[in-house]
């Protein structure tokens, strides 16, 4: 399966401890990453050309949905300062109204300022799995720009199956520390036999706690619901930021409703059209691409156990490899209460963790000094925990499994059995050294879910709607900077955004260009030219 990476940082914070969307195993459930091995002008492209357009739907609402869109939502204080909460029902079958009801967690926060009111700003952060109300609370609410808040009321709404949701439940946070622990490149029949076992045994947990939301947490339906939630709050079209996960809901939306598109922001653009193949081959090359950008950093850095000045990244590369297959046969204590040591599948996990964001460069650099010169894994464990949402009590959110169920839902497995990823193990390694061995096995994650796919490769055009600004960063891990442009291209209004850098998404990042850029379209309406390119 695949990774889709939540961004967690709101236009003018702080960084966020990083974050990543699986593990290696943990990779594998929540997401793999990747670049194709083949050009920009390659299978990506003839993927996109061929998969068939998202239809719209009818622009009249059924009559069996008016309840829904005509609901009130009974807004409440959730306890932190400013912000209101409230529950808004959807159904749970779009295409069954009648099946009953779930019901959605809401919470926004009124515009704080003088000026022309301009409805609700909804936001979503990705994942996918990420809390959209946990997002608005502790970035959005009170990190975006001030002139951005006091126009907007700030929303934010958990999708179906998610933290406040009716969240997907699949492990106790026993049999997750195990799952994640799980040796994710085997070496043999036995090794192989036990992460497909640990596979199963995650799919299983998923079926048992989560049997009726399971089938009903795709993409489309969420963004359904966000129509639902567009209407309840009174306003006439959608106004949205997206990034990373959030920016393929975004987009659904924008297919479906393109008449009610009013001003979206895609900030971290997944392409639709990709098979969960190409996607993941995609991703594996991000991640090299990104560690190379780290490799770089490090070996001018006194503190970088990877080498010195005039190191290159292959044999950065290659000194990195050496430490995870000498975790593989040994690992190394953390000092974690629960006793868990450091392995080459927490390890691998909190290095992809520090790919997502450079301003965690410096704590991967101390990480892997106290791990490869200290025998001490407590700095990478914490970055793992990190990613993984595993708190110092030994408790998870549903973060993976959420990111599980969509994933798994949206498209057909990559692989179906192991001896499709032995076969494809060379491309995934030549796309990324570092990571493409456990990116491979994670692809396979999906091949054991106990409810079958609903959604496949498609093209997103929403033809008549306004003006979408789709962003792209040059050397993202997660989204990989081709993907915007694809999306860019299907889509007949987008406006392409380009920021040329490191890390996973653009917007707050501190790019006063494509701050600027991005706040102006939001407040004024006007989206930058196509093309624009920023630093």
């Amino acid at each position: 399966m695949y990774f889709r990476r939540t961004s967690r940082r709101a236009p003018g914070s702080s960084a966020p401890r990083p974050r990543t969307t699986g593990t290696l195993l943990a990779a594998a459930t929540a997401a793999v990453l990747l670049v194709p091995a083949c050009s920009p002008s390659g299978s990506s492209d003839a993927v996109e050309g061929a998969a068939a357009a998202l239809p719209a739907l009818p622009k009249a609402t059924p009559a069996a949905l008016t309840s829904y869109y005509g609901q009130r939502l009974a807004w409440h204080d959730c306890g932190a300062s400013g912000f209101e909460c409230a529950t808004m029902k959807a159904p749970l079958d779009y295409a069954d109204p009648s099946a009953g009801d779930i019901k959605l967690a809401v919470a926004r926060k009124k515009a704080t300022g003088r000026g022309k009111a301009l409805g609700s700003l909804m936001v979503n952060p990705g994942g996918p799995g990420g809390s959209a109300v946990g997002y608005l609370q502790q970035y959005a609410g009170i990190g975006y720009p001030a002139k951005v808040r006091a126009r907007y009321d700030m929303v934010a709404m958990d999708p179906r199956g998610v933290a406040r949701s009716e969240p997907v439940q699949c492990l106790s946070g026993r049999a997750m520390d195990t799952f994640t622990q799980t040796d994710s490149t085997p070496d043999d029949q036995r090794e192989t036999g036990q992460l497909v076992d640990a596979y199963k045994k995650f799919a299983e947990g998923c079926g048992k706690r989560s049997a009726q939301v399971l089938r009903h947490v795709s993409t489309v339906e969420a963004a359904r619901d966000m129509d639902v939630l567009r209407a309840a709050l009174g306003d006439r079209k959608l106004t949205y930021v997206g990034a990373s996960y959030g920016t393929f809901l975004g987009a659904t939306y924008a297919g479906l409703f393109p008449d009610r598109v009013g001003r979206l922001v895609l900030d971290g653009a997944m392409d639709p059209s990709l098979p969960a193949r190409t996607m993941n081959l995609d991703q594996t090359a991000g991640f090299e691409t990104a560690f190379q950008s780290f490799a770089k950093d490090c070996v001018q850095q006194s503190d970088c156990p990877l080498g010195g000045k005039g190191t290159s990244p292959a044999r950065a590369g290659d000194k990195l490899k050496a430490f995870f297959r000498k975790l593989d046969a040994h690992p190394i204590p953390t000092g974690d209460a629960d006793g868990r040591k450091l392995g080459e599948a927490l390890a691998t996990t909190g290095v992809i963790a520090a790919m997502y964001d450079e301003s965690a460069w410096a704590q991967l650099r101390e990480g892997l000094t106290s791990a490869m010169k200290e025998n001490d894994g407590a700095g990478l464990l914490v970055l793992s925990d990190s990613y993984y949402e595993r708190d110092a009590k030994g408790h998870y959110t549903n973060l993976m499994f959420a990111n599980a169920a969509v994933n798994c839902l949206d498209l057909p497995a990559a692989y179906t059995a192991p001896e499709q990823v032995e076969e494809a193990l060379p491309a995934f390694e030549k796309a990324s050294p570092v990571f493409g061995r456990g990116l491979a096995w994670a692809s396979l994650s999906c091949a054991y879910w106990p409810v079958k796919p609903t959604g496949e490769p498609h093209r997103i055009e929403a033809k008549g709607a306004a003006p979408v600004v789709v962003v792209g960063t040059t050397r993202d891990p997660a989204t990989p900077y081709r993907w915007a442009q694809s999306l860019a291209r299907q889509m007949s209004s987008a406006r392409l955004l380009t920021y040329e850098g490191d890390g996973h998404t653009a917007y707050g990042r501190g790019s006063a260009c494509i701050d600027a850029a991005i706040n102006t379209y939001l407040l004024q309406g006007t989206p930058p030219a196509d093309g624009k390119r920023c630093s």
